[in-house]
């Protein structure tokens, strides 16, 4: 969360000549709802079902870069179906994640206590996105451009 996913995947895709998606936007967009609501109206479990079947259809009908949300690699069949894709975790302390959202009320899964939550989720997340990462880089302290570059070095990719 807040970690620049979308922001360094838009630059990504310009960068590479490629279409961008963000599968969070292909939610609210089909339900005509924010994923705070979501999350208030149906529970997580309900909006991670929305997930997953966003992120099967983003991954089979989109070639360029994508974006997930931070719980999308929760589901098995989900990192299953990211084995051997060219996967990039962004990853953050919570000193800089609270810098850069502020751990906000828009931010569902920590409306209390966020610092904590976003520890706890982290914990529980990190070895899931290293998991099915081929490559990890760091956000802290660092322009979304610089974060750019350095998933572009990570991914030895070349701009088109």
């Amino acid at each position: 969360m807040g970690v620049g996913k979308s922001t360094v995947g838009r630059l990504l895709a310009e960068r590479l000549g490629v279409g961008y998606r963000d599968t969070d936007d292909d939610i609210v967009a089909a339900e005509g709802r924010t994923i705070a609501d979501i999350f208030v109206d149906e529970g997580e479990p309900a909006f991670r079902a929305l997930e997953k079947r966003a992120v099967r259809a983003a991954v089979s009908g989109h070639d360029g870069v994508l974006s997930l949300g931070g719980g999308a690699i929760l589901d098995e069949d989900t990192r299953t179906l990211l084995a051997g894709q060219p996967v990039v975790y962004l990853s953050m302390d919570v000193e800089e994640a609270v810098r850069r959202t502020g751990l906000g009320v828009a931010r569902p899964l920590l409306a209390v206590n966020p610092r904590k939550q976003w520890r706890e989720l982290m914990e529980a997340r990190r070895h899931l996105y290293e998991d099915v990462a081929e490559a990890v880089v760091a956000t802290d302290g660092r322009t979304p451009e610089e974060v750019t570059e350095a998933v572009l070095n990570a991914l030895e990719l070349k701009e088109a």
